[in-house]
């Protein structure tokens, strides 16, 4: 009598398939700053072909050096899942804040093809190279400033790069910068889960990210990846601010919540706080625009600069 086969033909096919994909996508996982190895594999049949999903993945830590004439205590990234929510603006007024409160402040724009960290403040002058780096530029609050539009001849000038070269550029305004004494550096994060913010999660030791998203339902999910992201390289997630909330009545002052409820139920399942709670503002809106954000006054953003001090305590 034959014995059957434990597996079948289009089994062994699959599993063939299979293990060509994994060695594919392991060898171009290795070639990531830092080396990236994959733990396990789910995968199905689809109509176009085999299609493999990584459920748990390995990151190497490899920080890069800090440049060697600055000195940086705390380093805080400010991310979201996608662009538009006003990232940058919280980065700015983050700063701000932090730098009235005494502390030596830093921003590093990691949002390469789409800075506006240099606008807010009104910064025009370019960065300057010496014996000990780049320099940064300052503002009048003090507050140092890196940016690739501090580089480029014209501040409407495109970066059409690909992936490495952008990753590449975040990580020389950390090696390269000359930063000098300061207590808090904030990264203004690119959108997203690509290349860039994975570059940086990688190579710049960071303390922890506060994530900004609006009160959108589409947006909350997309806050979901960039939390389980900041989880799965062991980034503390210091707590989410939540942009445009409300808008206030001219009239009654009554909170009127224009694009949903807001985030308190998407924080309770991360686990996370919600730091602030920021209206829509056409006084911050023309400050950034002007480059004034220095002249903001924003109460509301006082618990996420609360979260930040208590890193420095």
């Amino acid at each position: 009598m034959e014995r059957q086969a434990v597996f079948s033909r289009s089994d062994l096919t699959r599993e063939r398939i299979r293990f060509s994909y994994e060695r594919n996508l392991q060898s171009r996982l290795r070639k990531l700053p830092g080396g990236v190895r994959i733990l396990r594999l789910s995968g199905r049949i689809q109509q176009d072909g085999y299609s493999l999903i990584p459920l748990s993945v390995y990151f190497k830590d490899s920080h890069a050096a800090l440049n060697e004439y600055s000195a940086v205590k705390k380093v805080v990234a400010v991310s979201s899942g996608k662009g538009g929510v006003g990232k940058s603006s919280v980065t700015a007024m983050l700063a701000v804040l932090m730098a009235r409160r005494g502390y030596k402040v830093g921003v590093l724009d990691a949002d390469i093809t789409g800075p506006s960290i240099p606008k807010a403040f009104g910064i025009t002058r370019k960065a300057k190279g010496t014996a000990m780096g780049i320099m940064p530029e300052e503002t009048h609050m003090g507050i140092k400033v890196m940016s690739i539009n501090l580089l480029l001849e014209h501040e409407d000038q495109p970066v059409v790069w690909r992936g490495p070269v952008l990753s590449g550029a975040v990580t020389q305004f950390w090696t390269d910068v000359a930063w000098g004494e300061l207590d808090v550096l904030f990264i203004d994060m690119p959108p997203g889960t690509g290349d860039v913010p994975l570059t940086v999660y990688q190579s710049i030791p960071l303390d922890g990210t506060v994530i900004v998203s609006t009160p959108q339902s589409l947006v909350q999910m997309v806050v979901g990846k960039a939390h389980k992201m900041a989880g799965m390289l062991n980034i503390p997630v210091l707590g989410l601010v939540e942009n445009m909330s409300y808008a206030l009545c001219p009239d009654c002052g009554k909170k009127i919540p224009l694009f949903g409820e807001g985030l308190d139920e998407a924080a309770a399942q991360m686990g996370v706080p919600v730091l602030a709670k920021l209206p829509l503002n056409a006084d911050i809106a023309r400050l950034c625009d002007s480059g004034e954000i220095e002249r903001v006054v924003c109460e509301e953003m006082d618990g996420a600069a609360d979260a930040v001090e208590a890193l420095l305590k």
